[in-house]
């Protein structure tokens, strides 16, 4: 199978990233100028900010400030989490541009995470979706534990391929498929998304994979064989997963960038300013950068 010509970058950093950045409540101006600065960088697609309870995620808390805060450029998209109708309506408020909604593909995981069945969780978004629908605001979703589960272990496809199913029948235009612990590899990846995209086309379906065993490159070129085009990522590798133990982070968008510019596939981002921006956010946080890319090139100051 020939490689897409052209990939979508989903930035996950101000969202995914920063939600579980231990310390200090992090400001909601350096929230704000992550995002401009990634607008300016040349992508497209931003999950902005989430729509919680602050007492669950207290660095969420400021969501409809960061929303107000940013400026908003033509053709970019600003996403929102959004666990439930509260935080839907929150959403609409602050004007995203869309929405997502997640569950999982381990039924031990939904229920340590959101405390609820897979099924449970599922229907809890149906009114979400439709009261979004209503406002004109697309939905999309997320499936977690896609190739493995910190209480679970190993993950049926089918199981993957039938909660993808369900969000996709309810209204959410994609699905993002998330290797939430990183413990997949490419062939697992690869025989995963063949059983998927039997439920779901393969243009409404995403990549979300963590590099806690250093995987996500190699099972991103996995699916991108396949067809996969559009792909999260995190600037400087920002993020994790907090029910598991031992998740190191997203995959870092800088090294993503990298290995599609090296296949020839182009996003439309400067590969440069997503560097110092990652170099920029991280001096910000007091941690280090995780990125072998950014490491590599270095800050260009300017």
């Amino acid at each position: 199978m020939a490689f897409p010509q052209q990939v979508r970058i989903v930035e996950v950093g101000p969202r995914d990233g920063l939600q579980n950045e231990p310390g200090p409540i992090i400001p909601t101006e350096t929230k704000v100028t992550l995002i401009n600065r990634l607008a300016e960088a040349g992508v497209r697609h931003i999950e902005a900010a989430s729509f919680v309870s602050p007492k669950w995620v207290p660095q969420m808390g400021d969501a409809t400030a960061v929303m107000a805060g940013i400026d908003r450029r033509a053709g970019v998209t600003y996403s929102a989490l959004t666990p439930n109708v509260k935080g839907l309506e929150g959403a609409i408020a602050a004007k995203a541009s869309e929405v997502a909604v997640f569950s999982a593909a381990s039924e031990a995981f939904t229920q340590k995470n959101i405390n609820c069945s897979i099924a449970e969780s599922l229907e809890r978004f149906v009114p979400l979706i439709e009261q979004a629908r209503d406002a004109g605001i697309r939905v999309r979703g997320y499936v977690s534990t896609v190739l493995g589960c910190p209480y679970q272990g190993e993950i049926d496809p089918a199981q993957v391929a039938a909660v993808s199913r369900e969000l996709i029948d309810m209204g959410c235009y994609e699905v993002s498929l998330g290797d939430t612990i990183g413990t997949g590899t490419p062939l697992k990846a690869k025989k995963m998304l063949e059983v998927v995209a039997k439920e779901v086309a393969m243009d409404r379906l995403a990549a979300h994979f963590h590099d806690t065993y250093g995987q996500a490159l190699a099972n991103l070129y996995a699916v991108l064989e396949e067809g996969i085009a559009v792909i999260d990522s995190s600037t400087a590798g920002l993020g994790g997963c907090p029910y598991a133990k031992g998740a190191s982070g997203n995959v870092a968008t800088e090294d993503v960038l990298y290995l599609l510019q090296g296949l020839g596939i182009e996003t439309g981002i400067d590969l440069q300013a997503v560097v110092d921006t990652g170099h920029w956010i991280t001096r910000e946080l007091g941690r280090h950068n995780g990125s072998k890319v950014a490491l590599a090139l270095g800050e260009c100051r300017r």
